[in-house]
């Protein structure tokens, strides 16, 4: 009885929220971010290429682990990613072709591209508004921003802390449903069908590991997360790319399947004729969303602990953050399942049953990789979607801790984590629809009024892009913006002047 009105009053909500308005709002900000920094992503795209990625083998500064709270550059991304990098880049994905058709993958690269300038806003501005709290860590995010900076503006100062703790409230619930328990329902659901594991060992199993790193503060989850993000990327990446080049000969006509449905077309009777097209628009945004986390205001609370010290450096990392988690990971997983047969590419829709299984959302990609490599693609799946699950359960403790930081204080912390870890056995035993409607919901409620902040404040990351852009390709001799703290930008720009970004 409680679960039901648990589900009717989410459902509810969900529709609310995630109505043809989020879906503008979340578009809007992307595309005027885009227009406000002169295509950033796409003009400086070299740029951002080589201070990013490539930074890791020429910068010691970029991956160099730190001596004081902060974490370094490649720390942050990785903990960006191992939160962003999860359930929804597999499971996600294929229940959004199941549902909206091939065309849903076109919808994602779209929302993609310009949420990389969203990403690139969010971070630029909790680098700008970011401070120390009383053990010398980084505080930063959208509820800082949301107080500091448009709290600043004349009459603002209200509705700035209204929106900094509303969204610090819905942060704090959604790190127990899209951190917690639709990652951890995950494992518990991939374990048992691959291996045959009970979920409630595996519940318990997660909780005591969750439990040493968690416990352990944002400098162990760090060094746990740089070493599990890029093995079990390229892990999943090597296997998609065997079963991409095995299909190749389908690639032609997975393209053309993807845009013919993109705009709600399909083969019918000799004939074009116009359907689904909101489902593919919405499936794909909320799935790109879901994904990536641009909008969110989520990913930046842990970039905001960077060693860092200028805005726009960690904004391209947020820029890099989501095209490896959308354009690269969530493609290949489309591509494994578009050219597995198993969706028909002439009418996009998706068999209902195949070899005998039938197609969820939850086991679409192992079937793929099960029909390639046999029992091992089962089990490759599922320790690949437990592994993803688990970073992402470490990366959203820490977003939740800091909007329990801002809430209730420093000390109300070391109480959320504990409560955090427990709840993971919670969500391995939970019913999984629940637990993906309960993300969905906490999703649109948090993006709200983080996207507020990054509208009211797209003037500050204008200018200070123009003032990155100025210094470092028109070669002007102009004091940089750094921070909005003066106490901060002079130190920061001194280390600036010395070489240090």
């Amino acid at each position: 009885m409680l679960i039901q009105t648990i589900t009717d009053i989410n459902s509810a909500v969900k529709d609310f929220v995630w109505g043809a308005p989020m879906i503008v709002l979340m578009s809007v900000t992307g595309v005027l971010m885009t227009i406000l920094t002169g295509g950033f992503q796409f003009v400086r795209i070299g740029h951002w290429f080589k201070s990013t990625i490539g930074a890791i083998f020429s910068d010691k500064e970029v991956i160099g682990h730190t001596k004081d709270r902060s974490i370094s550059q490649f720390q942050s991304l990785c903990t960006a990613l191992a939160a962003t990098v999860g359930t929804g880049n597999i499971v996600g994905v294929a229940s959004a072709i199941i549902s909206g058709g091939p065309g849903a993958v076109f919808w994602m690269w779209i929302m993609a591209l310009f949420s990389m300038m969203t990403n690139y806003s969010e971070n630029v501005l909790g680098i700008f508004y970011r401070r120390k709290n009383s053990v010398g860590e980084w505080s930063g995010g959208a509820m800082y921003y949301l107080r500091d900076g448009l709290g600043a503006k004349k009459g603002c100062k209200t509705i700035g802390m209204v929106l900094a703790a509303l969204f610090s409230v819905f942060c704090f619930l959604a790190s127990f449903g899209i951190g917690n328990m639709t990652q951890v329902n995950s494992i518990s659901g991939n374990i048992h069908t691959a291996f045959g594991v009970p979920v409630w060992i595996t519940g318990i199993v997660v909780t005591v590991l969750a439990g040493l790193v968690i416990l352990g503060g944002i400098k162990r989850i760090a060094n746990v997360t740089e070493k599990i993000v890029p093995f079990m990327v390229l892990i999943y990446i090597a296997g998609s790319i065997i079963i991409f080049f095995t299909h190749l000969y389908l690639v032609p006509k997975v393209f053309v399947a993807i845009f013919k449905s993109a705009w709600g077309m399909r083969a019918a009777g000799g004939g074009i004729v116009g359907f689904g097209i909101k489902q593919a628009v919405e499936l794909g945004m909320k799935r790109g969303i879901f994904s990536n986390e641009a909008g969110l205001g989520s990913s930046v609370m842990v970039h905001s602990s960077s060693n860092v010290k200028e805005p726009v450096r960690q904004g391209m990392w947020g820029i890099f953050e989501v095209f490896a988690d959308t354009i690269v990971v969530c493609t290949l997983t489309a591509f494994t399942v578009l050219t597995s047969g198993i969706t028909d590419l002439e009418t996009g829709v998706t068999a209902e049953v195949f070899n005998g299984i039938n197609i969820t959302g939850s086991n679409l990609v192992n079937t793929v990789f099960s029909s390639t490599f046999g029992k091992a693609g089962s089990c490759f799946v599922a320790v690949g979607i437990s592994l993803f699950a688990f970073s992402t359960v470490l990366g959203w403790s820490h977003y939740g801790s800091k909007a329990c930081e801002f809430l209730f204080g420093e000390r109300a912390v070391i109480i959320y984590k504990v409560i955090f870890v427990l709840a993971v056995f919670g969500g391995a035993v939970m019913g999984q629809n629940l637990a993906w409607d309960i993300a969905d919901t906490l999703n649109g409620l948090m993006a709200i009024p983080n996207l507020i902040g990054v509208l009211t404040l797209s003037p500050v990351v204008a200018a200070i892009t123009k003032n990155y852009v100025d210094r470092k390709f028109n070669n002007k001799d102009i004091e940089p913006m750094l921070s909005v703290f003066e106490d901060i930008q002079t130190e920061a720009a001194q280390a600036v002047k010395n070489g240090a970004e």
